[in-house]
């Protein structure tokens, strides 16, 4: 079993100000992430979500681990009702007029194997998505 965390960058063209935003206001949240009812870029803030996969919906509790402003964010990333615990880092790098961000998200392999909605590539499609056209789009609208 693959130990390998699960890692996308994007590059987007605006500032590291506004995907810091992006990242940290429940209001820009909701418009491309998940509908959280409350989130504060807080070390020890807690958040839970629901998303769905193949007809089942799963319960996120999510707590915010770091917060270096403008440059990280991370909160650990589990399942209610699953055995497991993974990490989600996002780390922002400032060039000039764009950002480019690296996410990382470790612990994969400690949620149940015998179910496909916790494989790497059902991670790697969900994450691809929510950077690469989701954040994009809301970004350079």
């Amino acid at each position: 079993m693959s130990t390998q965390p699960f890692v996308i960058e994007q590059t987007y063209n605006v500032p590291v100000s506004q995907v810091w935003q992006a990242l940290t206001d429940n209001n820009q949240l909701k418009e491309w992430y998940f509908m959280l009812d409350d989130f504060k870029a807080e070390v020890g803030f807690t958040f839970r979500f629901s998303g769905t996969d193949k007809g089942v919906t799963f319960w996120h509790e999510c707590i915010v681990q770091e917060v270096i402003p403008l440059k990280k964010l991370s909160y650990t990333w589990r399942y209610l009702e699953y055995p497991g615990d993974s990490l989600v880092s996002i780390e922002l790098f400032d060039e000039g007029d764009k950002t480019r961000l690296r996410l990382t998200h470790s612990g994969l392999e400690t949620f149940p194997a015998d179910n496909s909605s916790f494989a790497k590539e059902s991670f790697a499609k969900g994450w691809t998505y929510i950077t690469g056209t989701s954040l994009k789009e809301f970004l350079e609208r």
